[in-house]
């Protein structure tokens, strides 16, 4: 029982600002994503149109739009699977970003958007390989007043000290955009441990499709640190 009506009090404050705090983290995610999509397919149309008659016109850079949440772009033997998660996230406690001083001022910055890159090889999409692994190289954060930070490979990644320095804006998110590919390109194949291939199916080899369709990823086989650079 609450005859005092604490709880109600509670709850209409959680409504009135924490609910408030997530939707317009919501709202600027959203925005942030849509905006990225423009310069996604920007960048492709520009870098078709740059590299015409200097690269094999076997290889290709091509976007597509997955949806109202997800986008992708082809470079060469990469896509690169761009996807919005629809929930608010805050951070934990143990989580770096609480030593950032934005942060620890007014613990509402922690409350954070999350768009997610992932890494696929091409093939694995155009032979139907339901089983091959996709990579996690960046996560871009953005909370309820457009500050930004991103975890991730290489250029990808920005320090959590500079979270709340800067907005997210058309120029931040062309410098993420290219360092993710960058980074894809620059993420070979390694051929596989050999005891992770030592095995195949008679029905795999007289099938020529099911063959296509064996376990592939960059690093099959092999450890992938969040932390690897």
């Amino acid at each position: 029982m609450d005859p005092d009506g604490e709880l109600r009090e509670q709850i209409l404050d959680k409504l009135t600002h924490k609910a408030s705090v997530k939707q317009r983290v919501s709202d600027n995610t959203l925005k942030v994503f849509n905006e990225l999509k423009d310069a996604l397919h920007e960048i492709a149309a520009e870098l078709d149109e740059q590299s015409e008659g200097q690269i094999d016109k076997r290889i290709r850079i091509e976007y597509r739009d997955r949806g109202k949440f997800e986008a992708q772009i082809q470079v060469a033997e990469d896509i690169l699977i761009f996807a919005m998660h629809t929930d608010v996230f805050r951070f934990p406690h143990e989580h770096d970003v609480w030593k950032n001083h934005y942060v620890c001022r007014d613990n509402d910055n922690a409350y954070c958007g999350m768009i997610s890159i992932y890494n696929f090889l091409a093939d694995s999409f155009k032979y139907n390989r339901g089983a091959d692994e996709g990579y996690l190289i960046g996560r871009i954060f953005v909370n309820h007043q457009m500050q930004y930070f991103v975890e991730g490979k290489g250029r990808c990644r920005q320090r959590c000290a500079n979270f709340g320095t800067r907005e997210i804006d058309r120029q931040a998110l062309v410098e993420i955009l290219e360092a993710s590919m960058c980074y894809a390109l620059d993420f070979d194949l390694f051929v596989p441990p050999y005891d992770t291939s030592k095995l195949v199916s008679v029905d795999q080899f007289n099938s020529r499709t099911e063959l296509s369709k064996l376990q592939m990823g960059k690093r099959l086989g092999y450890e992938f640190d969040c932390d690897e650079i």
